[in-house]
């Protein structure tokens, strides 16, 4: 098994960058793609600074709720974004993660975006926090998994900015 705990995401859109960041960072954009296809996303809070907290949930076609928030600790506008992310309870109490009480309380996401030709391709960096062994190891063993959701996730992203030019 690889040493490497850090997940590592990158990708490139067709958009200007301070378009890309808009749609990582305000609530009335993030909700039209963000999380597992098929899923509805309802922003309950949303506070975009260093302290400030998106809390959200998402819903599948089902009826499966999942709660998650994200803990600004660094926003560079439109370059960086730093946030804590973990999943919730329905009032924002940090929860272990529905599928597996293995996973990480905490991951620390640092988003990074260049443009380049009226293109943004950004790095989304993901370094569990305060992790056990066991919760690292289990991290590690999630990488494609969450590179695949990730991607699912992403290619949401690079449809709803298409849908907006």
């Amino acid at each position: 098994m690889s040493n490497i705990v850090d997940l590592i995401i990158t990708r490139t859109i067709q958009a200007p960058r301070e378009i890309v960041f808009q749609a990582f960072t305000q609530a009335e954009h993030l909700k039209h793609w963000w999380g597992p296809k098929g899923w509805v996303m309802d922003v309950s809070q949303m506070e975009v600074r260093p302290g400030g907290i998106c809390h959200y949930r998402l819903q599948s076609a089902e009826g499966h709720v999942m709660w998650a928030k994200f803990v600004y600790s660094e926003i560079s506008t439109p370059e960086k974004l730093v946030y804590i992310s973990s999943f919730s309870d329905e009032d924002g109490r940090t929860v272990r993660a529905p599928f597996s009480p293995a996973f990480p309380l905490e991951v620390r996401n640092t988003l990074t975006l260049t443009e380049q030709d009226g293109r943004t391709a950004f790095t989304l960096h993901g370094e569990p926090v305060s992790a056990t062994e066991e919760e690292l190891e289990f991290f590690r063993s999630m990488h494609e998994s969450m590179q695949m959701g990730f991607g699912g996730t992403f290619d949401q992203l690079a449809v709803y900015l298409a849908s907006k030019r």
